[in-house]
């Protein structure tokens, strides 16, 4: 499970959002192998070092995405992140595209939790809001 604060996940989708409307469009996290999936406004969950989202807006030279990382494995300040990644996503690297269609409405419904609850299967990502 990865668990990330809904205002830092809005921030990421609305960055992702503006970099399409400046530089033409979302980027397929894909990488081309599957064509027109995902190029639309949300989000990449990416497992490689850590575990974070990364806003999809294509960008401009030398402009970087918006990343969040999840407050269980941030590789800095947490020695077990490795362990934790690979408990809950995978031993390899990966990208997980997440609409914002998807997100968005179901923050709008639940105006006190603070938090968005990512866990993943072989099969699907189930999302869940929580407070702190």
């Amino acid at each position: 499970m990865f668990t990330f604060p809904i205002m830092a996940v809005r921030k990421v989708i609305d960055r992702g959002i503006a970099d399409a409307a400046a530089n033409g469009g979302h980027r397929n996290p894909y990488y081309g192998t599957r064509p027109g999936e995902g190029e639309k406004p949300g989000l990449w969950l990416v497992g490689d070092q850590g575990v974070y989202i990364l806003s999809n807006g294509k960008l401009a030279e030398s402009q970087h995405a918006l990343v969040i990382y999840s407050e269980e494995c941030h590789p800095v300040g947490n020695p077990n992140w490795w362990d934790y990644k690979r408990r809950w996503f995978g031993g390899d690297d990966g990208i997980e595209f997440i609409a914002a269609e998807r997100l968005i409405p179901l923050f709008d419904r639940n105006h006190r939790s603070t938090h968005l609850r990512v866990q993943l299967s072989e099969t699907e990502i189930s999302l869940t809001l929580i407070t702190r």
